[in-house]
């Protein structure tokens, strides 16, 4: 069953567009997530297929919606709250 992140062989999409020097993250936020999914994988709370595996099964407007790491924190949030991991706020 293809998700919505598998496009390989489908047009429609328009060009790519490719920033110049691009730099790792837009946004200080970014680099957190980046650093939060980095220790929790090597701490064993998820393995990387899990993560990327829940990444994938975004809604399609979600997935279509969201911004390269806003899927990443979409993702963190859903597999912590699954382990039972959030307390109450």
């Amino acid at each position: 069953m293809s998700r919505v992140n598998d496009v390989g062989g489908q047009a429609g999409f328009g060009a790519l567009e490719i920033e110049a020097d691009e730099p790792a993250f837009h946004a200080d936020w970014e680099a957190r997530v980046f650093a939060l999914n980095s220790a929790l994988v090597r701490n064993g709370v998820y393995r990387l297929d899990e993560f990327r595996d829940t990444v994938e099964r975004m809604a399609p407007q979600e997935y279509l919606a969201a911004s390269y790491y806003e899927r990443w924190l979409y993702a963190i949030e859903k597999l912590v709250a699954e382990r039972g991991l959030l307390g109450d706020a």
